[in-house]
């Protein structure tokens, strides 16, 4: 079983990768950094749900 926070993250990643190219195209600075912003937290997240998993599966 994955730990949600790997699948949340993952997703705020892929969303906040979306905002950020929009924010460039556009020249939306403050949509640029929001989707920075939630692609590095969506980062962490999934870092917190892949040590999740590692700690139950230790014996």
């Amino acid at each position: 079983m994955v730990d949600k926070n790997r699948t949340e993250g993952a997703k705020n990643q892929v969303k906040g990768a979306l905002k950020e190219t929009t924010g460039k195209f556009t020249g939306n600075k403050s949509g640029e950094l929001e989707g920075k912003l939630q692609k590095n937290a969506g980062k962490v997240q999934q870092d917190i749900g892949e040590s999740n998993d590692r700690a139950r599966r230790a014996p």
